[in-house]
């Protein structure tokens, strides 16, 4: 079985990863009760991206995910980061 696409599913928002041609796409879908559901895409990963730029793209979806600190940090341990990024990558076949 070959999983295309992952729901992380949150409070108010659900982020999903999809499998692209050229990489994985990170989008989130708010949905609202008058409009319907807002999607926007937050990262791109290409499979030949080096791995720093891959990690601070997952950074960036793991304050989605896990939320920020004071300082606007991401809100999670190093390994959780890493477990987004393992998955951002699983998905774009990096």
């Amino acid at each position: 079985m070959n999983i295309k696409t992952i729901i992380i599913e949150g409070v108010n928002q659900d982020i999903t990863m999809a499998r692209t041609n050229h990489g994985a796409e990170v989008t989130i879908e708010q949905h609202t009760s008058n409009e319907g559901k807002h999607v926007v895409c937050i990262a791109h990963i290409a499979r030949d991206e080096d791995r720093m730029s891959r990690y601070a793209k997952a950074v960036e979806v793991a304050k989605l995910v896990y939320g920020t600190n004071r300082r606007g940090d991401v809100a999670a341990t190093n390994s959780m980061v890493h477990e987004v990024l393992g998955e951002m990558e699983r998905i774009a076949g990096c």
